[in-house]
């Protein structure tokens, strides 16, 4: 009896796997399939590098610079948000707060995880915007540096949870070992776990990165939806992924702006490949 049950508990979980494997397959296949024909008629160097994205024109461009920009702008100043948040979060509830209140407070951070992104866009467009257009009296609120602050928020949970982790399992006896030389508590957080803990913590950045350059809902929403090169952090631009979701129901399938559209989703891939790879890379040199 506990054979066949052992049979069946890998059969069903080698299923899972391989259709897991199968369908990340089919996904990345259907996509450079749309996107790859759009190489024939505009060239790569194009594409990426230029300024002009009017893809509905009668003489169309297809040039997403301003749109990768964006998308830059906007994951950047999410870290910026983000990795001071997260990680004075992971370090007050791994070596700072009490047993009972350390109980509290990493569910509450990890509660920001559940929240959906729509509702961090609402928050922006309807609270945050006109706050940073009257605090700085600027004509729309909706420029990078609020949508920042909303995607930043929205990673927190992502840094502070992995950070969390790593720090935890840095080995008592360090901590142990500066105590016994004299170090304070602050310089053995500083100079001894966080040190220690430096993979975990760059592992969690790199995630929360790739979390964030993906996101649709609240760039869509908070952006401002310009494309053009921001030349600050108070000026409306269009990301990537929101170019995306605000066009692809107006196209016709097969034809260049279709398949511009998924040669941008290509693009996409390639930068969250690229850092969940480095990620992978990280935690294997940490274990």
């Amino acid at each position: 009896m506990n054979s066949y049950k052992e049979k069946l508990f890998k059969v069903v979980t080698y299923t899972a796997s391989m259709f897991t494997i199968v369908l990340l397959f089919g996904i990345i296949v259907s996509i450079f399939r749309e996107g790859i024909p759009l190489f024939r008629v505009v060239s790569l160097k194009d594409f990426l590098g230029g300024l002009a994205w009017y893809p509905t024109h009668e003489n169309p461009q297809f040039g997403i610079r301003t749109l990768l920009a964006g998308s830059v702008y906007v994951t950047l100043g999410a870290l910026m948000v983000a990795i001071p948040l997260g990680l004075g979060s992971a370090i007050f509830v791994s070596e700072i707060a009490r047993p009972r209140l350390r109980e509290l407070a990493k569910p509450v951070i990890e509660l920001l995880a559940g929240i959906p992104s729509v509702v961090y866009g609402l928050f922006g467009m309807a609270f945050l915007a006109p706050l940073i257009r009257e605090w700085f009296n600027l004509d729309t609120g909706l420029n990078i540096f609020t949508s920042s602050i909303i995607l930043g928020i929205m990673i927190v949970p992502i840094i502070a949870s992995m950070s969390e982790d790593a720090i935890s399992n840095v080995p008592k006896a360090l901590r142990e070992a500066s105590y016994a030389l004299g170090g304070t508590k602050w310089e053995t957080i500083a100079k001894v776990v966080v040190p220690s803990a430096k993979s975990g913590i760059i592992g969690s950045v790199l995630l929360g990165f790739g979390r964030a350059i993906g996101e649709t809902m609240v760039v869509l929403m908070v952006a401002g939806g310009s494309a053009q090169m921001p030349k600050s952090l108070f000026q409306s631009v269009r990301p990537m992924t929101s170019t995306i979701a605000a066009e692809m129901g107006e196209t016709v399938v097969g034809d260049l702006h279709y398949r511009s559209l998924f040669a941008i989703a290509i693009v996409l891939f390639g930068i969250t490949f690229l850092s969940n790879l480095i990620t992978e890379l990280v935690f294997l040199k940490r274990r």
